[in-house]
């Protein structure tokens, strides 16, 4: 599989659009501003040859074929594709549980779900999965992780998570670890507003970064809109300079690309310009962008760089982890993974 970006010429953001297909508005917006790639939510979803039309007329829009098209594709209450175009499948904790009780027929269904996902996905063109969630929850934190996360043990996470990325792979897509450097200590939802994480940086090093740094060698990954008052109490770890060299360069190693979770979101303070601003400023690779609402999206696209240096060279690197699906047989597979949900539900 030969991925041609034209990242010479992209900008640093992915973006949303607002429905089922594109406006005139968005294709001139696209092509004049070149984002890097695009996201699908839950509002973009209709018919399947509707989805493979928008996916193709969002690539067709900036003239790159092969243009990455992420989705949240987790399964449980994160799973933008739905039945009947694609089954219902569970959420992390429930692949936790086979775990903990089998931990080999635990990564089978982790590394089978992310190859299912692959399947499914591929088939409208999607090629990049935000997925896996390598949060470690605490006791007490919200739900917005909650049964999100594999386990309650970084051990747990990182087995998880490393199989789930592994079926991802081998279908022939990119997976988006989230949330760098973890979000299991939130006890807010950061769509609303912006959790402080209290905790030392001992600890947080003995827990929370640890999934990150045992997969600090994948492609992409996805910052938390959180702060951390031990390494710097003004600014969540998606605009903190500090944050990003320290601890997700430095102490985790993570050399990848990295991306903002959803500049949209309320945890992040200022207009989309400040909080766009203070993305690229921080030294994150890409602005991600979601709900497609075009005035916002005028507003990042007049902050953030054209894609050069080490953000151009993350980018190709990430195209270059792209790699040829196997030639595992679905239905096989498919066959596997539910006889073993409904055994694993049944006992």
């Amino acid at each position: 599989m030969q991925y041609a970006f034209r990242m010479s010429e992209s900008k640093a953001f992915i973006s949303g659009c607002k429905g089922l297909t594109l406006t005139q508005e968005e294709r001139d917006f696209f092509a004049g501003e070149r984002p890097w790639g695009f996201i699908l939510f839950g509002r973009n979803i209709g018919e399947e040859e509707q989805i493979r039309d928008l996916v193709a007329s969002l690539r067709e829009s900036i003239g790159s074929p092969q243009a990455p098209v992420l989705i949240d594709q987790e399964g449980g209450r994160v799973q933008r594709i739905r039945p009947p175009l694609v089954q219902q499948y569970p959420n992390g904790a429930a692949i936790g549980e086979i775990y903990r009780r089998d931990r080999e027929l635990g990564l089978r269904a982790a590394w089978l779900m992310g190859r299912l996902h692959a399947f499914d996905l591929m088939r409208f063109g999607i090629t990049v999965d935000c997925l896996p969630v390598l949060d470690v929850p605490v006791p007490g934190s919200h739900d917005v992780i909650g049964n999100r996360a594999y386990g309650h043990d970084p051990a747990t996470v990182t087995a998880i998570g490393r199989a789930m990325s592994e079926g991802l792979k081998a279908g022939g897509m990119l997976p988006v670890m989230k949330h760098m450097p973890g979000h299991g200590r939130t006890f807010v939802d950061s769509h609303h507003n912006l959790p402080v994480v209290s905790a030392g940086l001992d600890e947080l090093k003995s827990s929370d970064f640890l999934p990150f740094a045992a997969m600090k060698d994948e492609a992409m990954a996805m910052s938390a809109h959180m702060v951390f008052t031990a390494i710097d109490p003004d600014n969540p770890a998606t605009t903190s300079a500090k944050v990003v060299r320290e601890i997700i360069r430095g102490h985790i190693g993570f050399d990848g690309l990295l991306m903002s979770d959803d500049v949209s979101m309320n945890a992040l303070a200022g207009n989309m310009t400040a909080r766009a601003g203070g993305i690229i400023a921080a030294g994150l690779d890409l602005v991600l962008h979601c709900h497609g609402i075009m005035e916002e999206m005028k507003a990042v696209a007049d902050v953030v760089p054209v894609l050069s240096g080490e953000r151009l060279r993350r980018a190709r690197a990430a195209e270059a982890a792209f790699r040829e699906p196997d030639d595992a047989v679905e239905a096989a597979l498919r066959a596997e993974f539910n006889a073993m949900f409904a055994l694993a539900l049944g006992s």
